[in-house]
């Protein structure tokens, strides 16, 4: 075999492993996709969007009163705690006045000084001692719902007569127990809990902005 048709056969092979890398590739993407789709169509029964719209009153409610919205968690679920707190914040879907909402996980300073002097398991608990005020709402978010300072925080927020919100994932149990309202995710896959858990806080926050701003318009149209 010339040494220019053995480089066009190792060309080919190396072309036909790409097309299959490609196609497996692929496959992947549609497939998270799929699983993605699948665990909300799941989720959204009819006993969780009563609840959903349930938890939205509550929490407009609570606006109302001159009351406030804690949000906490850790890791990727820090990271939809601060998210949801600035769509209360300043804006989600309508033109309307902030509301007032805050993530316990944004102040490393608090936070870091807390785990120093006492233990990580206290970061959330001692800022609900200090900033909670009966009639608040709070919001923990754990896809696993073991760990030990949202556990803790909770305890925190009962006996502060808060009522609290939980979002978990199929192993949260424990962690529901705790909370006032739970929304479990029928999922244990991370990524999936996760996806799950930012709609639902979207939704939240567009059903209290409907609360608050957008029911009172259409009265005052009528």
């Amino acid at each position: 075999m010339t040494l220019e048709r053995t480089n066009a056969r190792h060309l080919c092979l190396r072309t036909l492993d790409n097309l299959a890398i490609d196609i497996i590739m692929k496959d992947k993407i549609h497939k998270a996709f799929e699983e993605s789709i699948n665990v909300k169509a799941r989720f959204i029964d009819a006993k969780n969007v009563e609840k959903i719209f349930e938890t939205a009153k509550i929490i407009a409610h609570a606006f109302n009163d001159g009351k406030k919205l804690i949000l906490f968690g850790n890791g990727g679920s820090s990271s939809d705690a601060s998210h949801l707190a600035s769509e209360f914040v300043n804006r989600f879907k309508i033109e309307r006045p902030g509301l007032p909402a805050i993530a316990l996980n944004t102040d490393m300073a608090v936070i870091t000084s807390i785990a120093n002097d006492y233990d990580f398991s206290e970061v959330f608990a001692r800022q609900l001692k200090s900033l909670a005020e009966e009639g608040d709402i709070v919001i923990a978010i754990s896809t696993s719902g073991n760990s030990p300072n949202i556990l803790k925080a909770m305890d925190v927020a009962k006996k502060r007569k808060l009522t609290t919100i939980a979002f978990t994932g199929a192993k949260g149990d424990r962690f529901a127990s705790k909370a006032t309202y739970a929304f479990i995710v029928p999922s244990e896959d991370t990524p999936r809990i996760q996806e799950t858990h930012i709609t639902l806080g979207h939704v939240l926050c567009q059903m209290v902005e409907d609360i608050l701003f957008e029911a009172p318009r259409k009265k005052k149209s009528e």
